[in-house]
C-alpha cells in the first residue's frame, strides 16, 4: 500500500513540472490516508448547482452546536410559508425556555414575543431560550419540534443528521456533518428565498443592548450574506457562511476551528479561493454534488479536552459563541473584489480584523407586532426600563456597601469594647495571706461554695470607700452568689 504500481510510476514520470508532481503526490497520499486526518471539516459548494468545489472530512459526523438554529429557522419559516403560523404570531416564554443556558435573551417566564422578533434574536444573538420558545410554539414541545426537525432532515437528504433540541446545546445523539449542513443552507436559499433576510441580519437592538452578528463575515467580507455560527466544547468553533459575487453564490462550512477568529478566517479563505477559481482545477477529479458525497459511518470527534481542557490558555465556556478578536495568521489569502481583481496588500485577516460596515441595528422588542412610530416608542420604553434597572442595581449596591461598612464599624466597636473590658474582668482580688499558693491559681468560678467567708471579705474589700452608708451584707456576697449558681462538676479543688 506504501509503494506505487508500475502504471503509477509511469504516470508520475510523465510530469515535467515539479509543482504538478507535488500536486499529484498530494492527491495520491490523500486517497491512501485512512480515517480522520485532523479534527477539522471543510466544505465549499455552489448554492445553485450543489457542485462540490472543495471537501475535507466533509462527511464525518460532527456536533453542529448552534448551527442547529438554521434548522430551527427552516422549520419555523416553513410553518409560516404554509400558513400554519404568521410572523406576527405571539409565542410565550415558558419555564423550560427561561431555564436554558446562555447565550440567551433572559426574558422572564410569561413574556410574549412575535415569531419575527424571535427569529432575529435567535439568529443574531444565538439565543438558546428563544430557540425553545419557537420550538414549543411551532411543535408544541421540544420533543415534538425535534421530531419535525428530523423529518425535515430526512426529506432534504440530510442522512447524517439527528436533532434532539432546537438550539444545539450538548445532548446525546445530536449530530450532523459538513455535508448535511451545506445541504440545509442550500435548502434555505432554494426553498424560501423570501425569508433569507433572517440569515444575515447584521445586528439587533433591544432597548439599550446592541448585539452584532457573531458571523464576522457579515459587513466585512465582500458579498457575505449568511448564515450562522456555533460552538460547544465537543465541537470546536463552527461556521456556515455564504457569499454572492457576480450572481454566483457559494456556501462554505468550517467545523472544529480553534477559535471564532480562526473559523471566520478559514471560511473567508475558502470562499476567496473558490470565487477566484483554481487554475489547476483540471487536475482534480470531479467531486460531484453535495448530495452525492458518501457518508462515513463513525463517531463524531469530541474536542472537549482540546477546546475547554486545562491546557487551553483561555478555557472557552460551553455556551460561548464568540471568544477572541480576529488576528492574522502566517497563511493568508489576498482579497479580490467583485471584479475579480486582487487588491494589493489586502488580506482576509485585514478585512475581518477591521470594523464592520456601518449599519443601523434592527430594533427587536417583546409583545405584539408594531409598526412605524410604535416600534420606536417600544424601543424607548425598553431603554428607559433598562436604565432604571441599572440605576436601581447601582443604588442597591451602594446601599449594601454602606450597610456592610456600618456593620463592620459596629463590629469593630464591639470588639474594641470587649478588648477593653477583658482586663477588668480578668482582675481578681489578691489571695489572703493565709491561703496556700496553689489557691491563687484557681479561678473564682471554680472554687467550691465553702469559700464564702473569704469571698465575702474580698467582695467587701473591693467596694469603694465612697459608699459607707451601705455596708456589705456578709450573708449574701456577690461572688458567693456566682459560685453557688454555677457549681463546678467533678471533685472540687482543695486549699
Amino acid at each position: 500500500m506504501g509503494s506505487f504500481s508500475t502504471s503509477s510510476r509511469f504516470a508520475v514520470s510523465r510530469w515535467t513540472s515539479p509543482l504538478a508532481l507535488a500536486i499529484a503526490l498530494t492527491m495520491m497520499a490523500a486517497t491512501l490516508a485512512p480515517g480522520l486526518a485532523k479534527a477539522e471539516a471543510l466544505l465549499v459548494i455552489e448554492a445553485d448547482s450543489g457542485k462540490v468545489l472543495q471537501a475535507e472530512n466533509a462527511t464525518y459526523p460532527w456536533y453542529p452546536a448552534s448551527i442547529t438554529k438554521v434548522m430551527t429557522a427552516y422549520v419555523t419559516l416553513k410553518a409560516v410559508k404554509d400558513g400554519r403560523i404568521g410572523l406576527d404570531t405571539l409565542f410565550t416564554v415558558s419555564p423550560t425556555a427561561a431555564a436554558q443556558s446562555p447565550s440567551k435573551m433572559g426574558f422572564p417566564v410569561g413574556t410574549k414575543v412575535t415569531v419575527d422578533n424571535a427569529l432575529k434574536m435567535m439568529m443574531v444573538k444565538s439565543a438558546n431560550d428563544i430557540a425553545v420558545v419557537l420550538a414549543e410554539g411551532v411543535g408544541g414541545s421540544v420533543d415534538g419540534f425535534a421530531d419535525m426537525m428530523n423529518r425535515t432532515a430526512q426529506r432534504l437528504g440530510m442522512t447524517q443528521s439527528h436533532f434532539v433540541n432546537p438550539n444545539g446545546l450538548p445532548a446525546e445523539g445530536h449530530v450532523s456533518s459538513a455535508r448535511d449542513l451545506a445541504i440545509l443552507a442550500r435548502a434555505i436559499f432554494r426553498d424560501m428565498p423570501e425569508y433569507e433576510y433572517y440569515m444575515h441580519v447584521p445586528a439587533i437592538k433591544f432597548g439599550r443592548r446592541i448585539t452584532a452578528n457573531f458571523n464576522k463575515l457579515i459587513g466585512r467580507y465582500p458579498g457575505a450574506d449568511g448564515m450562522k455560527t456555533g460552538f460547544i466544547c465537543a465541537s470546536g468553533f463552527n461556521l456556515v457562511a455564504s457569499a454572492t459575487r457576480n450572481n454566483r453564490r457559494l456556501i462554505a462550512v468550517v467545523l472544529g476551528a480553534q477559535s471564532s477568529a480562526q473559523r471566520a478566517q478559514k471560511a473567508a479563505q475558502l470562499l476567496e479561493r473558490n470565487f477566484g477559481g483554481n487554475r489547476l482545477s483540471w487536475l482534480k477529479p470531479s467531486l460531484g454534488t453535495v448530495d452525492s458525497l458518501a457518508p462515513i459511518d463513525a463517531a463524531p470527534p469530541n474536542l472537549k479536552e482540546e477546546m475547554c481542557g486545562p491546557k487551553r490558555k483561555r478555557p472557552a465556556a460551553e455556551d460561548e459563541d464568540d471568544d477572541v478578536e480576529v488576528s492574522a495568521t502566517t497563511s493568508d489569502t489576498p482579497v479580490s473584489m467583485y471584479s475579480g481583481v486582487q487588491v494589493p496588500g489586502l488580506k482576509v485577516s485585514d478585512l475581518l480584523a477591521g470594523a464592520a460596515a456601518p449599519t443601523t441595528p434592527v430594533i427587536v422588542y417583546t409583545g405584539p407586532a408594531r409598526t412605524g412610530a410604535a416600534i420606536l416608542e417600544a424601543d424607548a420604553a425598553e431603554s428607559a426600563a433598562q436604565a432604571a434597572n441599572v440605576a436601581k442595581r447601582k443604588k442597591t449596591g451602594k446601599a449594601k456597601t454602606a450597610t456592610a461598612a456600618a456593620d463592620g464599624a459596629k463590629s469593630d466597636k464591639k470588639a474594641d469594647a470587649k478588648t477593653a473590658a477583658k482586663p477588668a474582668a480578668a482582675a481578681k482580688p489578691a489571695p489572703k495571706a493565709g491561703h496556700k499558693q496553689e489557691a491563687a491559681a484557681i479561678p473564682a468560678a471554680a472554687k467550691p461554695a465553702t469559700a464564702k467567708p473569704a469571698a465575702a471579705k474580698n467582695a467587701a474589700a473591693a467596694k469603694p470607700a465612697a459608699a459607707p452608708a451601705k455596708p456589705a451584707v456578709p450573708a449574701k456576697p456577690a461572688a458567693a452568689k456566682s459560685a453557688a449558681a454555677k457549681p463546678v462538676a467533678g471533685k472540687p479543688a482543695t486549699q
